[in-house]
């Protein structure tokens, strides 16, 4: 038995939803870039999301957001110009086991195939909690990328609470 339309239609949009699921982020704001007559323009997104294992840090994200009419489906690929500012906005507290690396924020900018992603490292000896935005593929990246670092300090004289690092 042959799959028809309707049931790959289905595949491809389960599949989608979940792999590109994002991690809750909020629209701070657009600005349109290109005017679109009848269909959406062209922008460019800010966006924020609180780092999810580490209270006390939000981050903002801008990212191209492609319009057109290809958009309205789906079928249009955001270009993969991206950048991240991190910032401490409170009392910082590790909420458990990090890793380098560990994602943090991940929106896909087609259909199934692209997403821009965010990524945090920990320096250590810096005290610093450093964000790498980047956009990847299913077979190929980008090289375009964005890099925030969070010193980590004390908040209205509370301290950080950072022993789930040293677990």
């Amino acid at each position: 038995m042959r799959p028809t339309s309707t049931t790959l239609a289905r595949l491809v949009l389960t599949a989608s939803l979940l792999v590109g699921g994002a991690l809750a982020a909020e629209e701070i704001g657009a600005v349109s870039t290109v005017f679109k007559f009848l269909s959406p323009d062209h922008r460019i997104v800010v966006e924020a999301f609180d780092d999810p294992d580490i209270e006390g840090i939000t981050c903002y994200l801008s990212r191209a957001d492609a319009g057109g009419f290809k958009s309205l489906v789906g079928l249009d690929e955001d270009p993969s110009d991206a950048a991240v500012n991190c910032k401490q906005v409170g009392p910082v507290r590790v909420l458990g086991d990090i890793g380098d690396g560990d994602q943090v924020f991940r929106k896909r900018t087609s259909l199934i195939f692209k997403a821009v992603q965010v990524v945090r490292f920990y320096d250590e000896k810096r005290r610093v909690f450093v964000y790498l935005s980047y956009s990847d593929r299913l077979i190929e990246g980008s090289p375009k990328n964005s890099v925030s670092a969070v010193p980590v300090s004390a908040w209205l004289g509370q301290e950080p609470d950072l022993s789930a690092l040293a677990e």
